[in-house]
């Protein structure tokens, strides 16, 4: 049975979805680093909040684990290049929460509109000071929202029910989803240059970090205020500190702080700004709803294959994983074949669908095949971290998706270009379910593939076989299955001797000693 270690606050609904799943689940919070290290060894997968840091050392600790599940939308805490180097699946729950930041964000605008927490201590502590707090309305003010995906749109949804208008900006926001929210697409700058009200919902990246420093703050149309309720760090606390300080701004109201727990910070401490402690998920609903989905989702993965919202592999439904694996067999069959018979640096993959296996979601089957195509020559490598190893090696990669069948139903062929030329492998799915190798370097022949392979590449003469037979059978190696092509009789032709053990050096080098061989290499799937 699977286990998994739930190492932050969830809400109890987690274990008992594992349990009904039939997956194990520990809860242990609040482990130290070291500790956390130390008992990580023996669980499958890792579910966890904002709290624990899956830093690089866990993940080496950690011998089996295969999934990483965060039960909210940032993944920050977990060092997602580590683990995909290790081959492990990291998921979130992008939707779990949306409604209820977007909530958080139209509240903390509200408050920020009307200086809400500041009339609250000051009508608490005795005063009355009707006339300070003054206050703006929402309706016909310029939302400005930066990051349009799932939380943005709820958040330009609830806007527009206030009557304000709303303009967004988001590089991956295409003119007809822009069109069906509402929204007025526009650059950055001019966002800037409009919005009485500024609110931010893009992750924390490379492109993102301190992405409203000074020069992009003073771009603001005097006045303005900010919400943001994403990621602390969008936004440079210190410079905008200074331009709340000088008065360009009129305030801001924070979630989140580059440094959480954030017991001190120079956005503290003044009447303009609206300060939370992360409660962007703070609800009940919202914390049942993540505990909930990561549960299934992981469940889901450890138990049947399935990938949903990864952020480190294409998504793979339990559907698809079961309509996927009599192909997923077939690609790593293929992709092995090829790696296993390059013997230099491999430049470049091509790898092509055609007919029924092209209408399915082939990003699996790629990864599959990178995955046996590597094996060979790396330790470690899966479905998860096999393209970043191509990327990182230089390897190009390139799929082709043909719906139209030739000579079978359908057929997956990978192309490897290595140093020393150019080798090819085709397959195909027979009956359903059994994987069959059609073609080899070109040439046509029909092979299932057992645990040990034989192949050699000769030239077609007679007495071939029998001297090829004669020599395993002195070696004591028993024939299970001989499958031959060739391109003509005399010409190329290739033999594929499936073994009942593995063919030893000095019966390999007995075989490359035989009249007319060309290439031999002992196989295994």
């Amino acid at each position: 049975m699977p286990k998994v270690l739930i190492a932050d606050e969830l809400s109890p609904r987690a274990v008992a979805v594992f349990a009904e799943r039939g997956v194990e689940a520990d809860v242990a919070t609040g482990l130290g680093a070291d500790e956390l290290a130390g008992r990580i060894g023996g669980y499958d997968g890792l579910a966890v909040r904002s709290a624990t840091k899956v830093t690089p050392a866990l993940i080496a600790a950690a011998d089996r684990l295969t999934v990483i599940g965060r039960a909210g939308i940032g993944v920050d805490n977990i060092d997602v290049p580590a683990a995909t180097q290790r081959g492990i699946v990291v998921m979130n729950t992008p939707y779990g929460n949306a409604i209820t930041a977007a909530e958080h964000t139209i509240a903390m605008m509200f408050a920020l509109a009307r200086q809400i927490p500041s009339a609250d201590r000051s009508t608490q502590a005795g005063k009355w000071e009707k006339s300070r707090f003054m206050g703006v309305e929402l309706t016909g003010k310029t939302l400005g929202i930066i990051g349009c995906g799932n939380i943005g749109a709820i958040v330009a949804d609830r806007a527009q029910g206030l009557k304000m208008r709303v303009i967004g900006y988001d590089p991956f926001l295409s003119a007809e989803r822009a069109i069906d929210l509402g929204i007025e697409r526009v650059s950055l700058d001019e966002l800037l240059a409009r919005a009485d009200f500024v609110t931010l919902h893009t992750p924390m990246t490379d492109a993102t970090r301190g992405m409203l420093d000074a020069r992009a703050l003073a771009k603001l149309k005097p006045g303005a205020r900010i919400v943001n309720c994403a990621r602390g760090g969008l936004i440079v606390e210190e410079d905008l500190a200074e331009a709340l300080d000088r008065g360009w701004l009129s305030g801001a109201a924070i979630d989140v702080f580059v440094t959480e727990p954030a017991t001190a910070n120079p956005l503290f401490g003044r009447d303009n700004v609206v300060a939370t402690p992360h409660l962007g998920a703070a609800t009940a609903e919202a914390q049942e709803n993540v505990a909930v989905q990561i549960a299934e989702q992981m469940a889901d993965f450890l138990l049947t294959g399935a990938v949903n919202n990864a952020v480190n592999m294409p998504s793979l439904s339990a559907e698809d994983a079961l309509r996927l694996k009599p192909y997923m067999k077939l690609a790593e069959q293929i992709g092995g074949f090829a790696g296993q018979l390059a013997e230099t640096g491999i430049k470049s993959v091509a790898i092509e669908y055609e007919g029924a296996i092209a209408e399915l979601n082939v990003k699996p089957l790629t990864a599959t095949a990178l995955t046996g195509l590597l094996a060979p020559q790396l330790a470690a490598v899966n479905i998860v971290n096999a393209p970043v190893l191509c990327r990182e090696r230089d390897i190009r990669v390139s799929e082709t998706l043909q719906p139209q069948s030739g000579d079978y139903q359908m057929l997956m062929r990978i192309t490897v270009t290595a140093e020393d030329g150019v080798r090819s492998v085709a397959g195909t799915v027979l009956a359903g379910d059994k994987p069959r190798l059609v073609a080899v370097e070109g040439i046509p022949l029909e092979a299932e593939l057992g645990e040990h392979v034989l192949f050699v590449r000769n030239i077609d003469r007679p007495g071939f076989i029998g001297a090829l037979g004669n020599t395993l059978g002195s070696a004591g190696i028993n024939i299970a299955t001989l499958h031959l092509g060739r391109t003509a009789p005399g010409q190329d032709a290739i033999c594929l001797v499936g073994v009942d053990q593995p063919v030893t050096p000095p019966v390999l080098e007995a075989v490359r000693g035989l009249p007319h061989v060309v290439q031999v290499k002992a196989l295994k799937f």
